[in-house]
């Protein structure tokens, strides 16, 4: 038997920070992707930290092989890509939060990362040229599309980090994740219906409250401002878990910021299967 999953990177618009806090998230999915691959053999093979991952989701012997163009740490969710994609490919197809569940579980336990729900909803559920609004109260998602008019770019910022080293939450008081969570979902309901402008406002607005939140990092927080002043770009902010990693910058043309592409959505995370 093989199996190979296949499992995009996320790019969150706006809702960063609020899975956790029964908010509101609205991300799609972009060409980056990982791919497993799971073949039948005598026993189980493959980089370790893969392999205990496989052995947490229940997996059966096979020699495992990863190919990945998601950048590590970069804040678009390689870790859940990689927890998505051994949980298809250990239990085959699933209904898709049945599959978010579990490889959130297993990211928990065995990478130690304490993840939300929003990179694995985002990867199962995205469809091409449609971002999910997610609702984590719920949960539930709802496809919405992407305008054309929308167009972004992500920028290395060149710092990256951990997210099982770092922690926030033990200096934020429940009132300040609270009044984060309401803003952040007020932004997200505000962008389902904003032209480029507004919505690069709104983009420009959440970095500071990641900044306020305590998630930013003073080298990021530079680039940002750098960016956001630059001619043409409408809005950026830092995007991901925070300390590090990619900025999302909403431009008004393919012109601006030229040595960088317009990130192109795709469609969510699949499973192929070959019986042998």
């Amino acid at each position: 038997m093989r199996r190979s999953a296949s499992i995009p990177a996320r790019i969150n618009i706006i809702g960063e920070h609020t899975d956790y806090l029964d908010g509101l998230a609205l991300p799609f999915t972009c060409d980056a992707r990982l791919v497993l691959r799971a073949t039948a053999s005598e026993s189980t093979s493959g980089d370790p930290t893969i392999v205990a991952l496989w052995e947490e989701a229940n997996g059966w012997p096979a020699t495992l092989e990863v190919e990945s163009t998601i950048p590590i740490g970069a804040g678009m969710s390689s870790s859940a890509a990689l927890c998505l994609a051994v949980v298809l490919c250990a239990q085959g197809e699933m209904k898709p939060m049945r599959a978010c569940l579990e490889a959130q579980r297993i990211e928990h336990k065995i990478l130690n990362t304490p993840c939300g729900l929003l990179d694995q909803m985002a990867m199962m559920f995205s469809e091409k040229d449609r971002a999910c609004l997610i609702d984590f109260s719920s949960p539930s998602v709802k496809t919405v599309e992407l305008p054309k008019d929308w167009l972004f770019k992500l920028i290395d910022s060149g710092v990256r980090r951990e997210l099982s080293a770092t922690s926030f939450g033990s200096s934020r008081s429940d009132a300040e994740l609270q009044k984060h969570a309401h803003d952040e979902n007020q932004r997200v309901l505000e962008a389902l219906h904003a032209k480029p402008p507004q919505l690069g406002r709104l983009l420009n607005a959440s970095h500071q409250g990641l900044v306020a939140l305590g998630v930013s990092h003073p080298k990021v927080d530079a680039h940002v401002e750098r960016l956001q002043s630059t001619p043409g770009v409408l809005g950026a902010r830092m995007m991901g878990g925070g300390f590090g990693g990619m900025i999302l910058v909403l431009v008004e043309g393919a012109h601006v910021l030229p040595e960088t592409a317009i990130v192109r959505s795709s469609e969510g995370g699949f499973l192929e299967e070959l019986l042998e």
